[in-house]
């Protein structure tokens, strides 16, 4: 995928430490400074983050790196892991400083301030679905990692990222990519000034039946319609329409058994009929100014999602009717957000003042688990209606005591509502919690272009409302069924560096840990929560940029991560699916002479999976390139070859167990889905 245009990278802002601060407000990332911008090489750090785990990546950076699938573009934030276990219309699985994350539960995502993240999820709590993203309008991507910024709540003890759409393109755009495996891809866009503003239309529209022996067929509709208009001074206001449908059949992952056996091929299928189809409509209101003697922002949204999921992970150990389910969402979210920020001086000392509010409020008129035969329901696990609220307040302070010291204070204040009506009624009922969350960072330097942080805070995810008033197992509606916190905490601390000591590069490095009360865990292929024990997790991050020349960028990053469970048990200490090493290698260039292009290096590795890591999965190492030329200012054709060297990893593996048509009973296995194999795509695009 490519953006719109490739620009030299002597206005390129660099994703690790050179970019402003920005505070998530609700979701509204707000610039704490002006902007900044790297004129030529990296000589200087630039910008006051609270920490070494945060940074903001550009559009620059994203047009260099070669995409397989939407969700990849999240792999700007170093340590983070994207991939797949069924079909592409699904959300991502996500890995995270030795989270697991599934599709969401500790990386809290939004876009344009808005949510992704669905609590109280038909298939996975935090369930995060970027799908309806178009690449091409993404301006720029903002993360930070740990628990020490007041302006992030829910889901984001491991991170937040937020993607940033742009407000206009500089010129007509018309992108049409193809490849193997029936891929087709066409983007349009253009910014017409309209009423004194401007409109900003994409429109997307991709098909692809992937390497599968069962063909994907996904469809992916996406539409977006932004008018951004300046309100004189500092003001801004954009009103914006999203639109996404999909569509698909999945190839979720398969037995190991199955595929040395030869019953099937590895990226074969055991059930024909498993698949999706989802949507999300969206309609947001965001604006800033002046107020007083600060600055104002504010967000406002509304969402109609619903998701379809038809699933099979064990197959037959139902010998009479198999174990396909179907898992259905369908819900409007309603919400918003406010934050005013002052600068004033104390005393000869500069201060900052931050003070917001925030209200989602996710009104589920269905939420339901059946049981299916080639998409048949024939049972009802459950089904329900769910109303789940959520408030917050929170501010904070930045003092800037001396030249080479400065300290953010930070408060959250967390309340949620939760209403659950069950089609049992002793599942039926209400319940609510509430957190209070303390922040806190000191920032010492610069000395010879180095600084230091030490940050410590609290952050937190939900649990599924219905795990809150449970009673009885849905499966049997007798069995008693143990209810769960409605809010689990996180304690996180960090302690980084960053410097530019050394010519053209910057460098960062960070040592973390965060400690979980209870990894409490809604059973979405089973309708019960389970509540499981309580963690620590630590480890080490580096990443480094490299600017030789004004064309050529390189970039890297390092993560290591030990995952443990604090409690004694006879099962083992170890968390599955935590992945110990992430490693990222990435070349970027950008040519006067019009040739671009981009090289990347990804590889994660083992991870256990089961608690006495007597089994585990292999590491998964891939690259991935692309290059093309800029002819006539207006055209740009490139081809990009994924999984160059046709690597035979896994994109995720788990340990559990299944029963085949022709077994007698279940059998415990490894089940994997594969990566995709070697695969070329061509892209042709103009402007106008």
């Amino acid at each position: 995928m490519v953006a719109p245009s490739v620009r030299r990278f002597g206005r390129l802002g660099f994703g690790l430490m050179a970019l402003p601060v920005m505070s998530f407000a609700g979701g509204i990332p707000t610039t704490v400074i002006d902007e900044v911008v790297v004129t030529g090489r990296l000589e200087h750090l630039q910008a006051t983050p609270v920490s070494a785990s945060q940074g903001v990546v550009t559009d620059e950076q994203l047009a260099l790196r070669p995409v397989l699938r939407t969700g990849e573009l999240m792999e700007v934030v170093p340590g983070l892991i994207v991939t797949q276990h069924s079909g592409d219309g699904k959300a991502n699985q996500y890995f995270l400083r030795g989270f697991n994350l599934d599709h969401g539960t500790d990386l809290a995502t939004s876009v344009d301030g808005v949510p992704v993240n669905m609590p109280t999820h038909g298939h996975g709590q935090g369930y995060t679905d970027i799908n309806f993203v178009i690449p091409e309008l993404v301006q720029s991507i903002e993360y930070r990692k740990g628990t020490y910024y007041a302006e992030t709540g829910n889901f984001s003890a491991a991170g937040a990222v937020n993607m940033r759409y742009r407000r206009k393109v500089d010129a007509p755009l018309f992108v049409v990519e193809g490849g193997e495996d029936n891929y087709m891809r066409g983007v349009a866009a253009a910014s017409p000034k309209v009423a004194g503003g401007t409109l900003l239309v994409g429109l997307e529209y991709a098909h692809i039946d992937g390497p599968w022996v069962l063909d994907e067929n996904y469809d992916k509709c996406n539409g977006l319609l932004r008018y951004s208009h300046d309100t004189g001074g500092d003001g801004q206001l954009s009103i914006t329409a999203q639109a996404y449908e999909g569509d698909w059949r999945s190839t979720d992952q398969v037995p190991l058994r199955a595929v040395r056996s030869g019953e099937i091929d590895r990226f074969g299928f055991i059930d024909p009929t498993s698949g999706g189809s989802t949507h999300r409509y969206g309609l947001t209101a965001e604006w800033s100014g002046s107020l007083g003697e600060g600055v104002a922002s504010g967000l406002i949204y509304a969402i109609d999602y619903d998701l379809d999921l038809i699933s099979n992970f064990s197959y037959f150990t139902d010998a009479g009717n198999g174990d396909q389910f179907e898992q259905v969402d369908e819900r409007r979210i309603y919400g918003g957000s406010w934050e005013w920020r002052r600068p004033f001086d104390w005393q000869g000392r500069e201060q900052e003042f931050a003070a917001g509010v925030q209200v989602r409020h996710d009104d589920i008129g269905k939420v339901g688990l059946y049981r299916t035969i080639a998409r048949e329901r024939f049972d009802t696990v459950r089904e329900d209606a769910v109303k789940q609220s959520g408030y917050a307040v929170y501010s904070s302070l930045d003092t800037r005591w001396t030249d080479y010291l400065r300290t953010t204070v930070g408060l959250r204040a967390d309340h949620f509502d939760f209403n659950v009506d069950a089609d049992l009624a002793a599942n039926s009922g209400s319940a609510s919690d509430s957190l209070v969350s303390p922040k806190f960072a000191v920032v010492l330097g610069p000395w010879s272009k180095t600084e230091f942080f030490f940050d410590v805070g609290q952050g937190f995810h939900s649990n599924d409302a219905r795990g809150t008033t449970i009673r009885v197992d849905p499966a049997d509606g007798v069995t008693p069924a143990e209810r769960v916190n409605p809010l689990v905490k996180a304690i996180g601390t960090d302690v980084g560096l960053r410097t530019a000591i050394v010519p053209n590069t910057q460098f960062s490095v960070a040592l973390w840990s965060l400690k979980l009360d209870s990894e409490l865990l809604f059973l979405g292929d089973a309708g019960t929560t389970e509540a499981s024990r309580q963690s620590e997790r630590r480890g080490v991050e580096v990443a480094a940029l490299w600017n030789p020349i004004q064309w050529l960028i390189v970039d890297a990053d390092l993560a290591w991560s030990r995952a443990r469970f604090t409690d004694e048990d006879d099962a083992g200490d170890r968390i599955p699916g935590a992945v110990e090493s992430v490693a990222s290698l990435g070349v970027a260039i950008d040519h006067p002479s019009g040739w671009f292009g981009g090289a990347r290096f990804r590889h994660f590795g083992k991870a256990p999976l089961i608690e006495d890591s007597s089994v585990r999965s292999e590491p998964t190492t891939l690259v991935n390139v692309e290059a093309g030329y800029r002819f006539a200012k207006r055209y740009k054709i490139s081809a990009a070859v994924y999984n160059v060297f046709d690597s035979k990893d896994s994109d995720i593996t788990y340990f559990y167990e299944s029963q085949l048509a022709n077994e007698s009973e279940p059998v415990e296995d490894i089940h994997f889905h594969p990566v995709e194999p070697r695969t070329v795509r061509l892209t042709l695009s103009a402007t106008f």
